[in-house]
């Protein structure tokens, strides 16, 4: 059997298989000492006898390729990834070496990941290659790692969705025109596990608001917060003209503010308020307010616009709030990402941080909407994992970064498609090597063994004519073997009872 073939097959089963093998062995055992337990308390005369050994696993222990939860995976050549040759690896590559630069500088145990720290290797030699040329960027990235086809069990492609960074007209004061605040995160919210001043706190979790020294109550939600909860408090970063421009703002997880007086405010994620996150769009579609084909988030601004009543009550339906903090950034830089460094438009992808390790590579081929609404631009390109965000959950579902601006808005935000994923794992894992070493399990019976013990019956499940052709085998069919018939129900017989004559001992 091929190696694809055996890791593929194989890499779910043969973890099942060894867990179940161990709990029954270890059922039986437990089982085996007790019954010796309880016959001995019976028989104290018995001398004590000897622990019977520990019995060996069918199986040896083999340590997985890797595993990622609730994914499935093939492996593949080089010439079997659509697309890969037409990619400009060389701007990948950039991008890959800035993310080598935080994986670098980790210390202490690995992350209890599928990777772990296997990119440490990689970063290793591209830090000492300073390439100038597409091609020896390909070669880098063959010669460091290995193709895996992923995505989400039972299902054949993977998911993207587009974010950028909103550019937005603000004031640092409050006023007639600027009244919507924008929020620095409040200093009585906290998550457990965390320090009240460390910096990004996560994003999925339970977070709470502190009364006193001791109570904890969970954060206030978006209505709330709405409704002047925390203002007044000196927590206004500046002030946005419009509500949605905030919701949007806070959705993206950055933004830029303009002033009048030309200067700008970076804006990153800092904290959230515990709630998740609810998607206004999906709230839409389900209204049949707009069609799902035709939303995007065009689309729900127009809506909003037009509808300042409706607006109020779809974006309280999303009780998730977003706190930010100011960063030090330039105009020509781009925002930073949840790795701590700044993103690279058309190269960054924000992916599942519970399931994946920032710097990984996905190749991400399909079409995209990207010259236009309905236009079907091939997409086929290699990003680099540096962001997450609460909306991307899954092995094979991704946020493509696209820069900041309206353009960069409006390619992001009418992006909902299907795409096809290719993980590139560093080849000190060696998934396709470490699987076929896996135990292969015993071989299916063979056709003619199927045929004489049959699990339902032929006549039912063939035509007539497969059937006549059948009996005419040389090969003899046995039917299906039948079931013993079914005890008898007797019910017993009530026999009315006789009077018994005592006799006395005299009278005998």
């Amino acid at each position: 059997m091929a190696p694809e073939a055996r890791i593929k097959v194989f890499l779910k089963t043969s973890a099942t298989a060894l867990c179940a093998g161990a709990v029954a062995l270890s059922s039986f055992s437990l089982g085996a000492e007790a019954a010796r337990r309880h016959y001995r308390s019976h028989h104290h005369h018995l001398p004590e006898l000897p622990a019977a050994p520990p019995r060996a696993l069918p199986y040896p222990q083999l340590p997985l390729p890797f595993e990622i939860p609730g994914a499935q995976y093939l492996p593949l050549a080089w010439a079997d990834v659509k697309g890969w040759s037409d990619d400009n690896h060389l701007a990948a590559y950039k991008t890959f070496r800035a993310s080598c630069r935080p994986i670098s500088a980790q210390t202490g145990a690995p992350e209890p990941k599928a990777l772990g720290a296997s990119l440490g290797e990689p970063c290793r030699v591209a830090k000492s290659l300073e390439l100038a040329d597409d091609a020896k960027a390909k070669t880098f990235f063959e010669e460091n790692f290995a193709p895996l086809r992923i995505s989400r069990l039972g299902e054949p492609d993977g998911f993207v969705t587009g974010y950028y960074e909103p550019v937005l007209e603000g004031s640092r004061t409050q006023t007639e025109v600027y009244n919507v605040p924008v929020y620095r995160r409040p200093s009585n919210l906290f998550v457990r596990g965390y320090k009240q001043d460390s910096v990004s706190l996560p994003n999925k979790g339970p977070v709470y608001r502190k009364i006193g020294r001791r109570k904890l109550v969970p954060y206030y939600d978006r209505a709330e917060i709405e409704d002047g909860k925390i203002a007044g408090r000196g927590l206004e970063i500046a002030w946005l003209k419009d509500p949605t421009d905030l919701l949007f703002a806070q959705i993206q997880g950055s933004a830029r503010i303009k002033f009048d007086d030309g200067g700008t405010v970076r804006l990153n994620y800092d904290a959230y308020n515990g709630y998740a996150y609810t998607a206004v769009g999906r709230i839409l579609i389900e209204r049949g307010i707009i069609p799902k084909e035709e939303m995007s988030m065009q689309k729900i601004r127009e809506w909003m616009a037009q509808t300042p009543d409706g607006a109020r009550e779809l974006r309280r339906q999303n009780r998730s709030y977003i706190f930010f903090r100011e960063v030090n950034l330039s105009d020509k830089e781009e925002a930073v990402g949840a790795q701590g460094i700044p993103l690279t438009a058309g190269r960054s992808i924000a992916v599942d941080k519970s399931l994946h390790v920032y710097g990984t590579p996905f190749f991400i081929e399909g079409e995209l909407p990207i010259d236009s609404e309905r236009a079907k631009t091939p997409f086929h390109r290699l990003m680099i994992a540096q962001d997450t965000g609460s909306a991307i959950i899954g092995p094979a579902r991704a946020d493509l970064y696209f820069g900041a601006g309206q353009e960069a808005g409006r390619v992001s935000g009418r992006l909902r498609h299907a795409m096809h994923f290719v993980m590139l794992v560093p080849k000190g894992l060696d998934p396709t090597a470490r699987g076929a070493r896996l135990p292969v399990p015993d071989p299916r019976p063979s056709e003619k063994i199927a045929k004489l013990f049959p699990q339902t019956d032929p006549a039912k499940d063939k035509p007539a004519a497969a059937v006549a052709q059948s009996k005419s085998e040389t090969v003899a069919v046995a039917g299906p073997v039948p079931l013993p018939v079914p005890r008898p129900v007797i019910e017993p017989v009530q026999e009315p009872r006789r009077p018994v004559k005592s006799r006395s001992h005299r009278q005998q």
